[in-house]
């Protein structure tokens, strides 16, 4: 586990400034760098040590047996693995005829920089190898934002103290040797050596490689150059096998020489493409960072990451430790769907082999929310690949009985993936978040032709789903049986009021998209009846209540159920579907993440004030927050009903999720969903954002240990800034002209922007305030300390 401030605490950067051999794996994730397309992990330099070498291209997959204990029908038969493709970081130095480890020798200094507002990964180190010859080593990497396929870097070298014959192995290798991730020998198999030489060329300054899986029958190509700069003479040679190419620099330098090498790598994949084609897309974009060269390809990452942080910054005031982690929080979420261009984004973005590089709902709900408001672009094209996996969805559907499309609980290309039934296929929410997601772009962007293109049959295919899904009773009431909520901990339950609520408003939505593209609807196949069918349906969705407690009811007899006994649960208990049976869990009050609590933050229009705050203080006190996903939803509810202190401290465990490895498993790969979690429980949190009804409105307050909030968001095609202190909000527009209005509410009243015309509202005062809600014994959330 990560130390707390293993990382000092910057408002720009992420520094190592000590390198811990034990905690390789996790700073490989907190350094992995990526585009969307490509992703690389911070892995060292010369390859070794190395916690979890990784290399990975988006959707770039390869199948795999899904074995279950006992088969059943609509079971899937075989996954898909996120594979570790050729890796190109391989820069390995020899000191005269002595490798440089880190291990060996005198390690006198060692550094590395992620700098956010940069793109890049910096590294310095200096070295006495066990002979005595020192050495600087400075080298620098970034995967490209305006460039997609290409990623560069740069190593320096320079002796310290007396001439020095210095060796640099530059490589690219495929199948490389890797940790065992199964223990199934089945899967195993298929993970060892993945790829299948299919070409080899080398130059005399680098070359290509293309390979393909066994499997999935997918081809990639990844190339290098390399550009050489030092006095004097010097020697490159490049050799290759089917598995490896090695460009070869020789020089020989005195104190205050330096060796520059420049290595540019490029790579691409294709289901459908020939190998020639792909050699050429792959030499293409080489030729185009070669135009640019090295100082060209840093100042367009530094101008893209410019544009990015002056419409989506977030600054906090009083509490350092959260400023840099919810940049770190948008810088992860950017480098996951930046350049993805119609692929998923997966639950660790492409920053480590997580949950096999699976997509879930945590896209739609968590990732994509912060990408509409700040990067919508991406967020389009998320949705974008959904839509390319209709049809699959639509079988998925048939498969289980259904009409409509059951869109997979887990995936890469949009087959089910998930071999556990009852948090996977029961899981049915996912087609309501993938509803939402659509909602909430098109009314953040007003991009109807988006809602035309894509939008409007997802929405229709997914009403189809909760209508068959769902029926009504000899009452009229329309219940949703046999689900399973966003709490795994409560699974196959009849009418989760998360699901039924989404599922509501899946239902509406689509009926009023089907309003506004009458004949596209028709096209659908949406006639009056069926439409009239939706609203029926959404109109009469059962919500249960448990009348002597005065709350809502996670799911139908929720409240009945036993309770956990939190008090006899030890520490080393968490979590708890590591240490119980799932049985156990089923039966019993106890939460895993936010569920009706998170019902009450998307869905908050369909809750009274009152509903929420004694809802929210049932729910606390038996959720556990085994899950990454809870924390950030717990912060924005906490704020809502009152709670700013609590919310603060929920705020603070999602944005340090990585930074201070808090479920210990970020080796894997960084928590995608919980970083943008951490914008979230500052705009919608703190700041009190919501969208409700395609209005925009805002009720900001701030916990007593921050001084200042200020964000900014895109609102269709404005730039909206706000600035919170303790007493007072304003809010500006930073485009538009003075034509531009934006119409808001701020704390209920009713308010319009101009750019010409900021205005600042003060912030009401929030009245009485109940005590603050307990948690599970052992499970209350880190009090925010105060800073010094």
């Amino acid at each position: 586990m990560i130390r707390e401030r293993a990382y000092p605490v910057d408002p720009w950067h992420i520094r190592e400034t000590r390198l811990d051999l034990d905690l390789l794996a996790q700073s490989e994730s907190v350094f992995a760098l990526s585009n969307g397309h490509i992703g690389i992990r911070g892995n060292l330099d010369e390859g070794e040590p190395h916690g979890l070498p990784g290399t990975y291209l988006n959707s770039f997959y390869e199948l795999r047996p899904l074995p279950h204990a006992e088969g059943g029908y609509g079971f899937p038969e075989s996954g898909q693995t996120m594979v570790n493709v050729t890796n190109a970081k391989l820069m390995r130095l020899l000191v005269d005829d002595e490798p440089f480890d880190v291990r060996y020798g005198e390690l006198r200094s060692h550094e590395r920089c992620l700098d956010l507002r940069a793109g890049t990964l910096e590294r310095t180190v200096e070295w006495v190898s066990p002979s005595g010859k020192g050495v600087r080593v400075r080298t620098v990497r970034l995967v490209s934002f305006t460039q997609r396929a290409v990623v560069a870097f740069l190593y320096e070298v320079e002796p310290l103290d007396e001439s020095t014959r210095l060796i640099l192995q530059s490589e690219l290798v495929a199948n490389e040797q890797l940790p065992p991730m199964s223990k199934d020998p089945r899967v195993a198999a298929v993970l060892d050596h993945p790829l299948q030489a299919e070409e080899m060329l080398e130059q005399r300054s680098g070359g290509l490689l293309v390979h393909r899986t066994k499997a999935s029958d997918l081809r990639m190509a990844a190339a290098m150059e390399h550009l050489v700069e030092t006095p004097g003479r010097h020697a490159i040679t490049t050799e290759g096998h089917a598995d490896w190419l090695r460009t070869t620099v020789a020089c020989r330098l005195e104190p205050g020489q330096k060796l520059r090498v420049v290595k540019l790598a490029a790579y691409g994949w294709s289901s459908m493409r020939s190998l020639p084609a792909l050699r050429d897309q792959v030499g293409a974009a080489l030729a185009s960072a070669r135009l640019d060269g090295w100082e060209g390809l840093v100042q367009q990452q530094q101008d893209y990451l410019d544009a990015f942080w002056d419409h989506s910054d977030v600054r906090v005031e009083g509490d350092p430790e959260v400023q840099q982690a919810v940049r770190f929080g948008l810088f992860h979420t950017l480098q996951a769907g930046a350049r993805a261009e119609q692929r998923p984004i997966g639950s660790k973005g492409l920053t480590g082999p997580g949950y096999d590089g699976h997509t879930f709902w945590d896209s739609e709900t968590f990732v994509l929310p912060a990408l509409t408001y700040t990067q919508p672009s991406a967020a389009a094209d998320v949705l974008r690949w959904r839509h390319s996996t209709l049809d699959l969805a639509r079988e998925r559907a048939q498969t289980l009985g259904l009409q409509g499309a059951a869109f997979p609980w887990r995936t890469i290309r949009g087959q089910e993936c998930s071999g556990y039934w009852p948090a996977g296929t029961a899981g049915f929410h996912i087609a309501a978040d993938i509803a939402d997601a659509v909602r909430r772009y098109v009314q953040a962007t007003g991009d109807y032709d988006f809602e035309r293109e894509v939008g409007l049959e997802l929405l229709v295919e997914t009403a189809r789903l909760w209508r068959s899904l769902g029926h009504h009773d000899r009452h009229g009431r329309f219940h949703i049986d046999g689900v399973t909520g966003p709490d795994e901990y409560t699974a196959v339950v009849n009418d989760n009021i998360y699901t039924n609520l989404m599922a509501q408003q899946n239902l509406m939505t689509a009926v009023e998209a089907c309003k506004r593209h009458p004949d596209l609807a028709r096209r659908f196949g949406v006639d009056d009846e069926e439409a009239a069918s939706w609203r029926d349906a959404a109109a009469a969705v059962h919500i249960p209540y448990d009348k002597e407690l005065g709350v809502h009811q996670q799911c139908e007899g929720f409240t009945r159920l036993q309770e956990w006994d939190f008090e006899n649960t030890p520490p080393e208990g968490y979590p708890l579907l590591l240490n119980y049976p799932y049985f156990d869990l089923y039966r019993k009050q106890v939460v895993k993440q936010a569920d009706l609590v998170m019902a009450m933050y998307i869905r908050g229009d369909a809750f009274t004030p009152e509903e929420k705050t004694r809802n929210f203080a049932y729910y606390d006190a038996r959720t556990v927050r085994d899950s990454s996903l809870s924390a950030c939803i717990q912060a924005v509810m906490a704020a809502e009903t009152g709670h700013l202190e609590l919310a603060h401290d929920y705020l603070g465990e999602a944005a340090l999720m990585d930074l201070h490895d808090l479920h210990q498993n970020a080796r894997d790969g960084v928590h995608v969903a919980s970083l943008a979690g951490s914008w979230i429980a500052l705009v919608a949190g703190l700041g009190g954002m919501r969208d409700f009804n395609g209005q925009l409105s805002f009720a900001p307050r701030l916990p007593s240990r921050i001084n200042n909030l200020d964000f900014s968001l895109l609102w269709r095609g404005l730039r909206l800034r706000v600035n919170v202190t303790a007493d007072e909000v304003t809010y500006s527009l930073r485009n538009g002209g003075g034509s531009a209005r934006l119409t808001l509410l701020h704390h209920g009243k009713e308010i319009e922007v101009t750019q010409v015309r900021p205005v600042t509202m003060a912030i009401p005062s929030a009245g009485p305030v109940g005590p603050s809600p307990s948690q599970p014994a052992g499970r209350a959330p880190v009090r925010r300390a105060t800073p010094h």
